[in-house]
């Protein structure tokens, strides 16, 4: 085959805390990660030439190298020299659904896709681990966006413990089309307002062993869905809904239109609100769009599922 189409998952955070600044620069994080099933639809085809091109139908994600789904094709290519020359260079197309910039992790979950596909079309043979491996040197969603479903994932977000899930609940997503968050900006706030508040090696996995143990892990274990929407938690929302007054107004709005429980996702902008039922999603989402009618707001309802890059039917 010259070509695969794959699906890539958004993922959501039930669970996202900030416990310590790492050696490396980065941060030392324990999130509860959720693969939905709003997604992007990601080719991989063979071309003739010794090179690689990205087309995407959004104005806003690049098609160049700095695109995250081109430098996984680039990554690839480097780490097996020689199969570019002898099968072809690639064509990545990518046909957008998640919106961009919303702590969803859609250029991660792209960038996951070219990695699952080129290992089809070049035929490398690659187990999971090995293309989580390569996955974490792109970003620390990546490896997550390989193999999705539920997961602890602690170290930066690369480091991850598989959970049973609840591949039943529904959700809502809301995003401002124009509303965007600096992750970086979000990170370096955070540090400078709560950075006292950050612990030592010793005391992160004390407190990974607390939330391993704690209610969220053991709701998500029970597949118990109102248990696990009460726990809901994410410590980027102390920094980001006071500097951004729409999307907070946007959290307390869905937070009132009784669904299970109501949280901004990663480092935001975008906000889910939890659904027992399809039914009841398409309820809440409706009712959001009433209560709040502005064009810019983007509203999408999806469902809690088991995977994160498969094959496109």
């Amino acid at each position: 085959m010259r070509l695969y189409s794959l699906l890539a998952a958004a993922k959501i955070n039930l669970y996202l805390e900030i416990v310590g600044s790492r050696p490396d620069g980065f941060h030392e994080l324990i999130m509860v990660m959720q693969s939905v099933s709003l997604c992007d639809r990601i080719t991989v085809r063979s071309i003739g030439i010794d090179e690689i091109r990205v087309r995407c139908d959004h104005p806003l994600v690049p098609a160049d190298d700095t695109n995250l789904a081109y430098k996984a094709a680039a990554l690839v290519s480097q780490r097996f020299p020689g199969v570019m020359a002898k099968l072809g260079g690639v064509e990545i197309t990518i046909e957008k659904q998640i919106p961009v910039g919303a702590g969803l992790a859609g250029g991660s979950a792209n960038a996951a896709a070219v990695l699952v596909g080129l290992d089809l079309l070049w035929n490398l043979g690659l187990a999971q681990g090995e293309l989580q491996a390569l996955g974490a040197e792109l970003g620390s969603d990546v490896p997550f966006c390989v193999a999705g479903g539920t997961a602890i994932a602690t170290g930066r977000g690369e480091q991850l413990d598989s959970l049973p899930g609840i591949d039943s609940l529904h959700l809502v997503l809301a995003k401002y089309e124009s509303e965007f968050v600096s992750t970086p900006w979000a990170y370096q706030t955070y540090r400078a307002e709560y950075g006292d508040t950050y612990t030592d090696a010793q005391g992160w996995q004390a407190r990974q062993s607390q939330v391993r143990s704690g209610d969220m892990v053991r709701a998500v274990a029970k597949r118990d869905a109102i248990a696990l929407s009460q726990h809901l938690y994410n410590d980027f929302e102390k920094v980001v809904l006071p500097a951004h007054p729409k999307t907070a107004a946007l959290q307390a709005t869905m937070a009132d239109l009784g669904g299970l429980g109501t949280l901004m996702s990663g480092s935001g902008p975008s906000v889910f609100t939890l659904a027992e039922s399809e039914a009841q999603a398409i309820d809440l989402a409706t009712r959001l769009r009433s209560a709040l009618p502005d064009p810019d707001l983007g509203v999408w309802t999806a469902q809690f599922i088991p995977s994160g890059v498969r094959l496109a039917s």
